[in-house]
């Protein structure tokens, strides 16, 4: 039976009134699908964030055109940044809370895959893969938690991946950051909750996009959706309603949680 993909979920307004900055958000992946469901859920203002200037210049020419018309989001900006750039990030931070006058929600989404075995793997790219994805989602978490600490409330959602838990080959690298996520998470939650602040992350497994499509083999990304439960990947904007429920205040007990978004059954 062919893998039947749902209706589009139509926006609740579970982010009404709220200011959004998401990292790695130009291009069609998750990132971007979650900027669109920000929008989509009455946020008041968004920031999107990347590291190419070509591509982000796209990604915030689209939402403006679509989303005005859309939803009546009129502030839509975009900043660059390179996570792995202290300076880059503290500008960023800085900017964002001074267009967005505030910022009430973080959703770290940079990070960087590959495939290598590990007797193959370099100091470089095990480096790469976690300065981007774990060393970045700590600096972004470290440069925002003064403004919402001092504010007293806002929300910070990582994306972790289902590799935080589980073996797959080739993925050591992207496997030990991920799961150095879920760790970040728990661990900076409970320090930010003293101050009304609430970390959590999702854990997809497989979303497919072209960024990922360029990563990895089609024949493995076939392999991985074929054990889904429903025989297919996720649609990112499947990963980003559940970014939406953790940054909304139907999850406002929810603390250092990290939430499998997957329909996994091997």
């Amino acid at each position: 039976m062919k893998p039947v993909i749902p209706d589009y979920v139509k926006g609740h307004g579970l982010l009404a009134g709220k200011s959004v900055l998401i990292t790695a958000a130009a291009g069609g992946g998750i990132g971007f699908s979650a900027a669109r469901r920000a929008a989509e859920e009455g946020c008041r203002a968004l920031m999107i964030s990347d590291i190419h200037a070509q591509r982000l210049e796209a990604a915030v020419a689209q939402l403006k055109n679509e989303l005005r018309e859309e939803t009546g989001l009129q502030e839509i900006y975009g900043q660059l940044c390179d996570v792995t750039q202290e300076e880059q990030v503290r500008a960023l931070v800085a900017k964002a809370e001074e267009r967005l006058h505030g910022v009430d929600v973080l959703i770290n989404n940079a990070g960087l895959g590959g495939s290598r075995r590990v007797v193959d793997m370099s100091d470089a790219e095990w480096s790469r893969v976690l300065d981007i994805t774990l060393t970045g989602t700590f600096r972004m978490t470290r440069a925002m938690l003064p403004a919402m600490q001092q504010r007293g409330k806002g929300v910070i959602v990582n994306n972790a991946s289902v590799l935080g838990w589980r073996a797959q080959k080739e993925q050591a690298h992207y496997a030990a950051a991920k799961a150095g996520v879920m760790a970040l998470t728990r661990c900076s939650a409970l320090e930010a909750a003293e101050f009304g602040v609430r970390i959590n992350a999702v854990a997809p497994s497989i979303a497919l996009h072209d960024f990922l499509r360029k990563a990895a083999p089609q024949d493995l990304l076939d392999h991985l959706a074929s054990r889904e439960a429903f025989g297919r990947a996720a649609e990112v904007w499947e990963v980003a309603n559940v970014m939406m429920f953790l940054a909304s205040d139907y999850a406002s007990y929810m603390v250092g949680e990290v939430l499998s978004t997957s329909s996994q059954h091997a």
